[in-house]
């Protein structure tokens, strides 16, 4: 569905496309951020802040509720970034690139192959970024379950017997692995039946354009909600690593 276009960087590669459009969405994070608290007040916030506010309480609300905020608390602002970026990462996909003539002179980095295509691209459906988000997840939930336990949490590997060590290992790898798989399915399917629809001929006559805005609505909730389980799983996770509970 979307041309693979690879940069050389030192002796590695990567997906430009995917850079690109993982770029975008960090700069439509930051400008989402510095909007609503460009105004910040106590007394009567903007429609902005009002979101912000919210999505900092859901947030922190999720914390609470799967383990001892205190221990947990740290990991605020990353799920808060966690959150906002993927969900951010979903919708672009969603967006026709009604710049792509802008771009059809630009051979700076194949930047008008990269960005000249008809629609634009989610960072999640590569799965390179989602195992990426993993990833950082995982790390997390060794680096919290080993400043709350300290060499104890090792311990949960070889119990209730040392034999169980394999299985221990692969629900250890399986976490990670199911995350980044479990986003990038979702994502990169919604793309292609978005791809598949637009080239059925007439689509949007004789009211084709409901079924289609139907798809949309339907793929901006599952945006909505993988962004949501990739950020609750991540706190279920670390509140694994961080209990003493057996």
């Amino acid at each position: 569905m979307h041309e693979t276009i690879i940069w050389n960087v030192g002796n590695g590669t990567v997906h430009a496309k995917t850079l690109v459009m993982t770029w975008l969405t960090m700069l439509i994070v930051v400008v989402f951020v510095l909007l609503g608290v460009r105004n910040l007040t106590s007394g009567k916030p903007g429609k902005l802040q009002n979101l912000l506010e919210w999505v900092v309480d859901f947030v922190r609300s999720l914390i609470s509720n799967n383990m001892d905020y205190k221990k947990g608390a740290a990991m605020l602002s990353y799920l808060l970034t966690l959150i906002t970026f993927i969900f951010f990462s979903n919708m672009l996909g969603l967006i026709p690139n009604i710049f792509a003539p802008l771009f059809k002179g630009v051979e700076f980095a194949k930047l008008n192959h990269i960005l000249g295509e008809v629609v634009m691209m989610s960072p999640t459906a590569d799965i390179n970024t989602t195992a990426a988000l993993a990833t950082l997840t995982i790390i997390l939930v060794v680096v919290f379950g080993i400043k709350n336990q300290g060499a104890q949490y090792f311990r949960h590997f070889i119990e209730p017997y040392p034999v169980f060590l394999p299985i221990h290992l692969i629900d250890f790898v399986a976490k990670p692995m199911t995350l980044a798989f479990r986003l990038f399915g979702n994502i990169y399917a919604g793309e292609t039946l978005i791809a598949v629809i637009l080239m059925i001929p007439g689509i949007f006559v004789f009211g084709g354009a409901i079924p289609m805005a139907a798809w949309l609505g339907f793929s901006v909730f599952i945006g909505a909600i993988q962004s949501f389980v990739f950020t609750v799983l991540t706190i279920a996770y670390v509140s694994q690593a961080v209990s003493t509970d057996h």
